[in-house]
């Protein structure tokens, strides 16, 4: 186990439900202010000033999630543009013919694999280490999966998506080799192309295998499932090598909860307890009771408390508003724990399982 390394020296409780975010969260109005005019050629706002740009930003929103007290904190994703194109902008052989609709007014930049993919820059290392330098609190590096970098891209190279992933599998793995060389020891793979087609989870477990093997046992790895059918990819996404599995469920107003009871559930839930789609933070009382179904499925030390998905698209005083209460929660259901006044109905794993 991984997880008491978060647990903060002062903690007040006994139980300790590990507080967290699952990695987006909203930019600053000026961040993309930034942005524009770094592209705009008619302005001299060159690129070290955009870079000046993105770590003010940073450290404003790694400061903002520690403010709200939580556990283990991220930068926001504020130097990413979005969780594929970021990546394939570093891949050698992918190249980009411009944005496709995706639903709506919405419009995705995929894109394409035209040569075989290598690892040339590094994606998130240095970021990892500007955040540690800006703060005492544990980081956590969410990672897009190679399964999600290969289904979201057009593919002229290979005889299939899985090939692709596969080939991107061992470039993430170099990338999170080199994560945990500069310390990180929590990182969290996003998979959220897995929900779209389920029927492709012995790929993903493949990919993971890949990735798993040279992960040191003090490094805790998570994997990310947006909403979806999770009775599709439930119980065998359990073999998969992760410690963590991050699942949106409020959205759902926990409609899946029992999905997960046909089965012990025997890795560390990361369960989610504000809605990002709901543009206001729900009160305190009503994410204690979202906490408590967490415990319906794991015990409190197999808990970790977080957002549904990325809250990158929500008004950014609403979304502190979610963290500030979330932790909020966490802490009187801790406090209500230690008093013995929560019943755990979550079974208890043996030493021998």
């Amino acid at each position: 186990m991984t997880r008491e390394q978060f647990r903060p020296e002062n903690h007040d409780n006994d139980h300790f439900l590990l507080t967290t975010v699952v990695g987006s969260y909203p930019k600053p109005k000026w961040l993309h202010r930034a942005r524009d005019l770094f592209e705009d050629e008619d302005h001299d706002f060159d690129e070290e000033n955009f870079e000046e740009a993105k770590d003010d930003a940073s450290r404003l929103i790694t400061k903002e999630h520690e403010r709200c007290g939580m556990d283990v904190v991220v930068d926001g994703e504020m130097r990413r543009n979005e969780m594929v194109e970021y990546f394939a902008h570093r891949i050698d052989g992918y190249e980009f013919n411009g944005p496709v609709k995706v639903w709506g007014h919405n419009y995705f930049d995929k894109p394409s694999v035209v040569e075989e993919v290598e690892y040339d820059e590094e994606w998130l290392i240095s970021e990892y280490e500007f955040t540690t330098d800006v703060t005492d609190v544990p980081v956590k590096v969410p990672i897009t999966g190679p399964y999600t970098l290969a289904k979201w891209s057009f593919n002229e190279v290979y005889e299939d998506h899985e090939e692709l992933a596969y080939e991107l599998a061992e470039l993430v793995n170099e990338e999170i080799e080199g994560l945990v060389e500069a310390g990180a020891r929590y990182i969290q793979i996003d998979e959220p192309a897995l929900a779209t087609t389920p029927d492709d989870h012995a790929i993903v477990g493949e990919c993971l295998e890949r990735i798993a093997n040279n992960v040191p046992d003090d490094v805790r790895l998570g994997l990310h499932v947006c909403y979806g059918d999770y009775s599709r990819i439930y119980p065998e996404m359990l073999d998969y090598p992760v410690e963590e599995y991050d699942l949106e469920l409020c959205n759902g107003d926990y409609d899946q909860l029992d999905v997960f009871k046909e089965h012990e559930f025997t890795k560390d839930l990361a369960l989610g307890v504000v809605d990002v789609h709901v543009r206001e933070p729900e009160p305190v009382e009503e994410i204690k009771e979202n906490i408590k179904k967490g415990l319906e499925i794991v015990p409190p030390e197999r808990l970790t408390i977080s957002p549904d998905c990325g809250l990158k698209l929500l008004p950014r005083d609403v979304a502190y508003g979610k963290m500030e209460n979330m932790v909020q929660a966490a802490r009187e259901v801790e406090e209500e724990l230690d008093a013995g006044e929560i019943d755990i109905d979550a079974p208890t794993i043996s030493a021998d399982d």
